[in-house]
């Protein structure tokens, strides 16, 4: 079964690209200008794996992740121009699976997701 992809990032180029490889790889890919819509769009139908920018208007990536994990164990990778080690360590807190530093390779962020969903599905082939 197809896993479905949520991305918020304000930057609509940066949305399209990451969208574009993730479709590529087989992922069904819904993509939000900001935090809010995301967070409504997962409260109607939650999805497999979460991408967020840190820096969007209204709910910034850092509160969409709280959000998230305040209720669900979603995998979330956050993406951010930023690079201080505060602003990692502070996704990193607030439950992110993982931390990429903009600019970088949506082929990178493709092998990130694929190596998180193999080891959630290895740990539920574990568990059964």
């Amino acid at each position: 079964m197809q896993k479905k992809i949520y991305i918020a990032d304000d930057e609509y180029t940066i949305r399209m690209a990451i969208k574009q490889f993730l479709e590529k790889a087989d992922y069904i890919v819904e993509d939000f200008e900001t935090g809010d819509a995301l967070l409504a769009a997962f409260a109607e139908q939650p999805a497999d794996l979460v991408v967020l920018d840190v820096m969007m208007p209204g709910s910034n990536g850092f509160v969409v992740c709280r959000e998230l994990r305040a209720k669900s164990t979603v995998p979330i990778i956050m993406l951010t121009a930023r690079d201080s080690d505060l602003d990692y360590a502070t996704g990193l807190d607030l439950g992110s699976d993982d931390y990429l530093i903009k600019p970088f390779s949506p082929m990178a962020l493709v092998k990130r997701v694929e190596a998180i969903f193999r080891r959630i599905d290895f740990e539920r082939e574990k568990n059964e």
